[in-house]
């Protein structure tokens, strides 16, 4: 098993096994025992999962990793990458090192400094005018780098020292300087999908570089991975490699129990359900995300906060999670909830839930977990009301059914010419010059006076609501 597992991360190997590649002046060769995700990465654009938006044909990714700039001598030939961890910004860095008449350093914003940066700028100079040598900077985490570090980097950009390939999670028009910024493309990077992670693994356990065809996923152990992969392509290959690990090391029990004789066997060796589950520390949960699983524990989860059953919501928020489901997808069904079920009963409820959407955008996943649950919580032990719910669904049901003809005439809009001719607006009373500014008039068609779509309940803030709402109806209706 020594030629699938590697004791540590190689973090700074060119990923390539048949050549030599030039990283920070030194030159390395990617060795069997690095780790599964460093051996798999991509050696060309065409390897690369997913980010098809950004791979098409004469895309600026594509001419600069062909040694070409797509955007002419005059445009930004620096990129800043921005996307969640492992969708493949260290990759296309690595890609594009790989153009001709280039050479690849790696810097990490946590332990660079200015002087570093400037080191580089230097060697680079050189390496340019005397070698015709383009230097490819990787600068990862570029957003944990300060104002006066980042500045540092603008000469070289500017001057195309070096082709700044710079990777960040976080929303580069909030942390990276304004002159750094404009003089690079930014390109955004999606998760990959469950399709792309599934093909990536799969091509892991066959190919050479990878695990060779020792290893067969079955169906559940590979939905296993995907679901807990979260998107990320270094987190899938990273359990897929624990999880052979483990296989492997049942199937040595296994030839020492049966005594084969030392037999070497043929076939490849099965990573099951179990395995990965052991590998990983993570029992699997039965959750399709698109089938009756996916709709019954969301369903489940709805139907616990709307009966303020907050220990059970919380429970079914976690199986979610677990088993991988989108946090975007839950964030959506709390706000609904906020509106449907909790209403006006604690109108703070929707502001929690809007903010918990926006934050788990912002944030992601697995602090996301934390925003999440305290969203969960605050619909969960609410007052609940459903009345504005019901009062739309009546209204657009009498709206369905022919109701509402016509519009008061001194309701209608009497600012276009040969308006005040059709009597709009004549008789209208301007709501505040009456006490309390609330005037005694028709507002909705005939067919509809007196009809009530909004009945309060008795709960948390609709008590007060439903004491206000008969006084203003009386005063209106005129009665």
């Amino acid at each position: 098993m020594d030629d699938l597992f590697g004791a540590g991360r190689d973090s700074g190997a060119a990923i390539e096994d048949d050549g030599d590649v030039e990283e920070s002046g030194e030159s390395r060769r990617v060795s069997p025992r690095s780790p599964l995700a460093v051996r798999m990465r991509p050696r060309t654009l065409d390897d690369v999962v997913g980010q098809q938006h950004l791979l098409g044909q004469g895309s600026p990714l594509r001419q600069l990793a062909a040694g070409t700039d797509a955007t002419g001598p005059a445009g930004p030939s620096s990129l800043i990458l921005w996307g969640p961890p492992g969708t493949g910004k260290t990759t296309l860095a690595h890609v594009i090192a790989k153009g001709p008449g280039r050479k690849f350093v790696e810097l990490s914003a946590i332990t660079a400094g200015v002087k570093d940066v400037r080191r580089v700028m230097d060697e680079a100079l050189t390496a340019r005018d005397l070698f015709k040598t383009t230097t490819v900077l990787f600068l990862d985490e570029i957003h944990r780098f300060n104002k006066a570090q980042q500045d540092a980097l603008l000469p070289g950009v500017e001057n195309r020292w070096v082709v700044l390939v710079a990777a960040t999670t976080e929303n580069p028009s909030f942390s990276v300087v304004s002159p750094l910024l404009s003089r690079s493309l930014l390109l955004t990077l999606k998760p990959l999908t469950d399709a792309d992670v599934e093909g990536l693994l799969l091509r892991a356990a066959t190919d050479a570089r990878g695990l060779g065809g020792k290893v067969e996923l079955t169906d559940d152990a590979l939905a296993h991975l995907v679901r807990l992969s979260g998107g990320d392509a270094r987190r899938a290959l990273t359990a897929l490699e624990a999880a052979a690990g483990v296989a492997f090391g049942d199937a040595d029990d296994a030839d020492g129990i049966e005594g084969t004789g030392g037999a070497s066997v043929a076939a490849p060796v099965k990573i099951d359900l179990k395995h990965t589950e052991r590998a990983l520390d993570v029992a699997s949960v039965r959750y399709d995300r698109a089938g009756d699983q996916h709709y019954d524990v969301a369903s489940a989860f709805i139907k616990s906060i709307r009966g303020s059953d907050v220990d059970a919501a919380l429970h079914y928020l976690a199986r979610m999670l677990e088993a991988g489901e989108d946090p975007r997808f839950v964030a959506r069904r709390i706000v609904i909830s906020a509106a449907e079920d909790v209403g006006m009963a604690d109108p703070t409820a929707l502001q929690t839930a809007v903010a918990a959407a926006q934050a788990v955008q912002l944030i992601g996943m697995p602090e996301g977990r934390i925003i999440l649950a305290e969203a969960v919580v605050h619909l969960a032990t609410a007052p609940k009301s459903n009345a504005a719910y019901m009062g739309i669904n009546q209204a657009i049901a009498d709206v369905r059914a022919g109701l509402g003809n016509g519009i008061p005439a001194h309701l209608r809009d009497a600012h276009y010419p040969g308006s005040k001719q059709l009597g709009n607006g004549q008789g209208y009373k301007y709501a505040h010059d009456a006490p309390h500014s609330v005037a005694t008039q028709q507002y909705p068609p005939d067919d509809l006076v007196g009809r009530n779509y909004y009945e309060p309940t008795a709960n948390g803030a609709e008590r007060d609501i439903a004491t206000r709402l008969d006084r203003l109806r009386r005063i209106i209706r005129g009665k």
